[in-house]
């Protein structure tokens, strides 16, 4: 079945712009973690910037802490540098929320 036929140009047009409208950037504030440890922290000993770059450096993703909700981070290597630097601490991204997950275009500090 051929969708463009369907659907006629411009409903496929009021489909593509809804989508579109639907992927806009937010802001989000939390505290940086790791997917896997989540707002609660495992590694005896550990403060929350040490066990969540030593989770990230064993393969988890970093996440964002929002009360009690927990976001993965999807970031390029650049945005990856700057949650390295802010683990365990607030901060806040913006980027494209899809369910739990955040592509991020950027982050900062949240102090």
């Amino acid at each position: 079945m051929n969708i463009s036929r369907t659907l006629g140009p411009f409903a496929i047009v009021a489909l593509l712009s809804a989508a579109a409208a639907s992927a806009q950037t937010t802001t989000l504030k939390g505290v940086v973690s790791d997917q896997m440890c989540g707002a609660k922290h495992m590694m005896a000993g550990a403060s929350a910037a040490k066990c969540t770059r030593e989770c990230v450096g064993m393969g988890s993703a970093y996440a964002l802490v929002v009360g009690d909700k927990v976001y993965t981070l999807q970031a390029s290597a650049d945005v990856k540098k700057e949650l390295y630097a802010l683990a365990g601490a607030p901060a806040v991204v913006k980027g494209t929320v899809s369910g739990t997950t955040v592509q991020v275009a950027s982050v900062a500090s949240g102090k």
